[in-house]
């Protein structure tokens, strides 16, 4: 691909490094900032160079925050004897836009992949450990997808947890999602939703 200008060339050369965005999707991005307002411009570059270099990590829940302290453990409406552990910050906010989950949460950070050289350890796993007896936490769901790194993760988890024996320590369902046809549904997805049925009420 031919650039008429060596600052272009720069330009969609870091675009297309995101994720999902080709060299034809980073030129038209590139040309869009090109033509907008130079005020508009600079204001997404000073956005950004912010969120890199500004944002932080709560200290409890390792979830992204502005202050040592993410917004949602310093809810005091929120139960925080309920602690939804969830792989990746981002697995944090689709929970929340269902608005169905009223606990915190705590972010591994990631999942046990031996290929990757990813252990235990790598993992915000003590930190979760220590929090346990020191925030009285009663319930731990365990939100984890269902990959074979993500059920090794939950299941040196739950071993671990077996070491507070007040906790209560649940999983959360697996099934058929809404508006799927059950005849594409994977075996694994089917046969759990089977055993994990519910009752209907009479």
């Amino acid at each position: 691909m031919e650039f008429p200008s060596k600052l272009i060339e720069n330009a969609v050369a870091e675009l297309s490094k995101l994720p999902g965005i080709g060299r034809k999707t980073a030129l038209r991005l590139a040309l869009h900032l090109l033509k907008a307002e130079s005020d508009s411009t600079a204001s997404l570059a000073e956005a950004l160079a912010k969120m890199r270099f500004e944002i932080t990590y709560c200290h409890t829940c390792h979830n992204i925050a502005d202050t040592e302290e993410c917004s949602i453990c310093a809810n005091k409406l929120r139960d925080h004897a309920m602690v939804c552990v969830v792989s990746d910050i981002r697995d944090v906010i689709a929970i929340e836009n269902t608005s169905q989950y009223q606990g915190v949460y705590h972010v591994l950070g990631g999942v046990i992949s031996p290929i990757e050289g990813i252990g235990p350890s790598d993992l915000q796993i003590d930190s979760l450990l220590k929090r346990i007896p020191e925030s009285e936490i009663k319930e731990v769901i365990l939100a984890i997808s269902p990959t074979m790194e993500g059920d090794t993760t939950a299941f040196y988890l739950t071993r671990k947890l077996r070491e507070f024996p007040d906790v209560h320590i649940s999983t959360i369902a697996r099934g058929i999602p809404v508006g799927g046809e059950l005849e594409y549904a994977d075996e694994i997805t089917l046969g759990r939703s089977i055993v994990e049925r519910q009752r209907q009420a009479r």
